[in-house]
């Protein structure tokens, strides 16, 4: 019996347990559609309007219809009341919002939440760190620009790429990757976005070059540039990570992860490595939702 919740725009609530997406819909057998996950921690899911903001995004890139966000904001809050209903405020959850083009002949969009426990993999990769390999993601940073129908900057449900190159990973012993362009430039993580920290700098790939917006990197760079730091968003290569002070993947589930190992190099530890993983926590925190 899976603990999941699943609720589609209308607020109704659907047994998780029951088959619910027809054989045809497009998301199952052409990935053609969009996505956002969001953290649920104290009974609030995390960073919804810069979440909706982009899945607001993602649909004009892919030529969906607009999604209602107010809707999508009323749906997102049923969801977590019914959550926290039954697990209470206490635990943290994995909250996803799927939008896609609906089934094969011409049927309208497909629209559902769904919000589970939070994956063992979160609490591992937030306390012990994750060691990385670097892969090439087999295209130019100039890509996205050239061919927007790539769709570089949308957060679609086409992640087979990513998770191939997870599995990758994981059979050559690493936790997790930093895909880089066929230039050699940082690009992001296959779920995450990477940011390299220079003292009281931080410095992050910009989606220029054909990555994702990150939404947690935004709330940390705003919070980050009140409170002191220089952000900067510009290309790094890994040589240029290997000189940071330290490296971090973020994203919005797992939050902050520090890169242990890049490649077979061992990153240095910071002194305060308690510095970042503290700026993201208040960084969703005090982001409006």
């Amino acid at each position: 019996m899976s603990d999941s919740i699943l609720v589609t725009l209308d607020g109704a609530r659907h047994d998780a347990d029951v088959p619910f997406l027809h054989a045809d819909d497009l998301a199952a057998v052409r990935g053609d559609g969009i996505f956002e996950t969001l953290l649920v921690r104290g009974g609030r899911a995390r960073c919804v309007r810069l979440h909706l903001e982009r899945l607001g995004r993602s649909a004009t890139a892919m030529g969906l219809p607009a999604p209602d966000l107010d809707v999508w904001r009323q749906a997102i809050e049923t969801a977590v009341s019914c959550w926290t209903d039954e697990h209470g405020s206490a635990d943290e959850a994995l909250l996803r919002l799927v939008y896609t083009r609906g089934r094969e002949h011409g049927y309208e969009p497909t629209a559902y939440l769904t919000i589970e426990g939070q994956p063992e993999r979160v609490v591992s990769a937030r306390a012990n760190g994750v060691s990385v390999i670097t892969l090439d993601r087999g295209f130019s940073i100039d890509l996205s620009a050239r061919a927007p129908w790539q769709l570089l900057g949308a957060k679609t449900l086409s992640y087979a790429t990513n998770m191939a190159a997870l599995r990758y990973a994981a059979s050559e012993g690493y936790d997790d990757v930093i895909f880089v362009s066929s230039e050699g430039v940082v690009l992001e993580g296959p779920r995450s976005s990477v940011v390299a920290v220079y003292g009281d700098t931080l410095v992050t790939p910009p989606p220029e070059i054909g990555i994702l917006e990150s939404t947690t990197v935004r709330a940390v760079f705003d919070l980050a540039a009140a409170e002191g730091w220089k952000t900067k968003a510009e290309q790094l290569r890994p040589a240029d990570l290997v000189a940071a002070d330290s490296v971090w993947l973020l994203s919005s589930v797992t939050l902050a992860a520090r890169v242990t190992h890049l490649n077979r190099y061992v990153m240095p530890i910071p002194k305060d490595l308690a510095r970042i993983p503290g700026l993201v926590d208040r960084a969703i925190a005090a982001e409006d939702n």
